[in-house]
C-alpha cells in the first residue's frame, strides 16, 4: 500500500494514495474470466475515463436516481444535517465528483471531510475544486478502495466521525456482501456515529431498464471502456466491436444486471491467458439491487446500525436513510 500525502494549504487538499496494487487488478480480471458465469467487479469501471462517462450517466433524462437523490439532499439537507451534528469528521464513502457533498457543506461545519474514491485522477481534481470553493473546510481525499478493509489517515481514527454513502453504490453489493460492508463501515466509525445513505427503491421494470440502457448509448460506452481499460493496463485484446452493452431488471433476485455480450464465437487474450467466447456469452458486469425501505432497514439494522429516519421523493423513486450507532 503506496502512501503519498501533500503538505495542505488553506483552499488546499490534502491528497492520501492508498490506491490498491495492479497486481490485484490483473488477479481479479483474470480469476472472474474463468468462472461459467464470466464476471469482473464494477469498481473497476472506474478509470479517469469510466468516471467522466459516469458523470455524463448522472445527467440522462433516463437516470433518475442522481437528480432524485440531489432533489431530496436539497429540500432535507437542513434536516439531514441536524442528524448529523456538527463538528464531527464527514466521511464519505466512493466520492466521485463531490458534488452530492457540496449540499451538505453548505448545511455543515465539519471538522473535516474525507472524500474515500478508488479514482486517482478524478479524485484529485474533484477535491481540488471543492477546497477552491470551501476553504475553510479541511479536506484530505482518501484514494482507496473503500469496498474493502481499510483505515483512515492518521489523527481521524480517534474524531467523533459521520459517514455518506449516496448513489445507492450498496446495490453493487451482494446483499450478504453489502451486510459485512456496512458492518466494517460501522466499526471504522465507530460508536455515537452516524451514516446518511441513498438507496433505490423497487419500482416498474420498465422505468429500471430505460435508466440503464439510454438512448444517447453512454451507459454502453461506459459499459464497454472496462474492456477498454483492460486492453491498456492488462495486455488484451478484446474486440470492443465483437460485445454490446445489455442491462435488464431480473425481477427474481430485485436487482438491474448489466453484461457485455459476445456478438461472435471469438478468442480473447488478456496477460498472456486466451478465453473463448461462444456467440450470446456474457460478461457480467455490474448489479444494481434495489430495496424497499423496510427490506434496507433490516439489512442496516443486521450489520448494528439502528434506522433513524427515511426521506423519499413523492413517487418513491429513491431513498435517503440516516443510521445511527
Amino acid at each position: 500500500m503506496n502512501s503519498v500525502l501533500s503538505s495542505q494549504k488553506r483552499g488546499e487538499p490534502a491528497f492520501h494514495d492508498y490506491r490498491p496494487a495492479q497486481a490485484r487488478f490483473r488477479e481479479d480480471v483474470l480469476s472472474g474470466l474463468t468462472k461459467s458465469q464470466r464476471r469482473i467487479p464494477p469498481k473497476y469501471f472506474y478509470d479517469e475515463k469510466g468516471s467522466r462517462l459516469f458523470d455524463a450517466i448522472c445527467q440522462l433524462p433516463e437516470y433518475y436516481p442522481t437528480r432524485t437523490e440531489i432533489q431530496l439532499l436539497k429540500h432535507y439537507g437542513a434536516e439531514m444535517a441536524e442528524y448529523i451534528g456538527e463538528g464531527s469528521v464527514l466521511v464519505e464513502f466512493g466520492s466521485g465528483s463531490s458534488l452530492k457533498i457540496r449540499v451538505l457543506l453548505d448545511a455543515l461545519e465539519p471538522a473535516a471531510y474525507l472524500p474515500i474514491d478508488i479514482s486517482r485522477e478524478h479524485l484529485f481534481h474533484a477535491a481540488k475544486r471543492l477546497a477552491g470553493d470551501y476553504p475553510g473546510v479541511a479536506i484530505h481525499a482518501v484514494c482507496a478502495d473503500y469496498s474493502q478493509p481499510l483505515g483512515l489517515p492518521g489523527g481521524f481514527a480517534e474524531k467523533p466521525k459521520a459517514g455518506f454513502f449516496p448513489g445507492s453504490s450498496i446495490g453493487n453489493f451482494e446483499p450478504e456482501e453489502a451486510r459485512q460492508f456496512l458492518t466494517r463501515i460501522a466499526a471504522l466509525l465507530g460508536p455515537g456515529s452516524g451514516l446518511l445513505i441513498g438507496v433505490d427503491l423497487k419500482k416498474e421494470a420498465a422505468l429500471l431498464n430505460a435508466a440503464y440502457n439510454d438512448n444517447q448509448g453512454i451507459t454502453a460506452a461506459f459499459n464497454l471502456n472496462l474492456l477498454q481499460r483492460i486492453n491498456r493496463e492488462l495486455e488484451g485484446n478484446f474486440d470492443l466491436t465483437g460485445f454490446e452493452h445489455h442491462a435488464l431488471y431480473n425481477s427474481a433476485e430485485g436487482r438491474v444486471e448489466m453484461h457485455l455480450v459476445s456478438l461472435k464465437d471469438q478468442a480473447v487474450t488478456v496477460n498472456n491467458q486466451t478465453f473463448q467466447f461462444q456467440a450470446g456469452e456474457t460478461l457480467h458486469t455490474e448489479n444494481s439491487y434495489k430495496y424497499s425501505i423496510e427490506e434496507f432497514q433490516q439489512l442496516a439494522s443486521s450489520a448494528g446500525f439502528q434506522p433513524q429516519q427515511v426521506w423519499t421523493d413523492r413517487e418513491d423513486l429513491f431513498s435517503v436513510h440516516y443510521l445511527s450507532l
